[in-house]
């Protein structure tokens, strides 16, 4: 029985057999594909309950965006700001963001939609910069269940070395 084929079936069960299910299939996968995830998911599980639904709290990138707290810029404009991050997964690991607070890409409007395709552009300029001739991954972690441990928009460009798939 196939993962896909679990989820097929599980798709008709009542609510309270999901988690069940989930620990199960936790419980299955290859160590290497959860390793290093537990950390990721716990910030984000703390960011969300420290955020107690207000997701427009000043953040950690608001500090960096005001020079608050120093970051290794690679690029800043008046809309974007990307840096090192300090926590890299991949030999080259930066983070682009917006200096207006958008706290996740759902929240995002469709005024928005300029920017959002300059944090892209600013990722594929930096990344050049960055020497990634060979291709690089862009990810945006999306609520608590995506990882996200820092509630404001920020697109993580990794490269550097050969990407997995899947992903997460």
């Amino acid at each position: 029985l196939s993962f896909r084929n679990l989820a097929a079936l599980a798709s008709r069960w009542p609510k309270s057999s999901h988690r069940l299910l989930e620990a199960a299939a936790a419980a299955a996968r290859p160590a290497a594909y959860s390793r290093g995830m537990s950390d990721e998911v716990a910030k984000a599980r703390a960011a969300a309950e420290a955020a107690h639904g207000d997701l427009n709290k000043p953040t950690i990138f608001n500090k960096i965006i005001s020079k608050e707290i120093p970051a290794k810029v690679l690029f800043e404009d008046d809309r974007a700001l990307a840096f090192s991050d300090v926590n890299p997964q991949a030999p080259v690991h930066f983070l682009v963001i917006p200096k207006v607070q958008i706290p996740m890409l759902e929240f995002a409007k469709d005024d928005d939609e300029s920017l959002l395709g300059h944090l892209i552009l600013t990722a594929r300029r930096v990344a050049a910069e960055q020497g990634l001739n060979n291709g690089y991954r862009l990810v945006i972690n999306n609520g608590s269940d995506g990882a996200q441990s820092v509630f404001h928009l920020h697109v993580h460009v990794m490269g550097g070395r050969q990407m997995g798939w899947p992903p997460g």
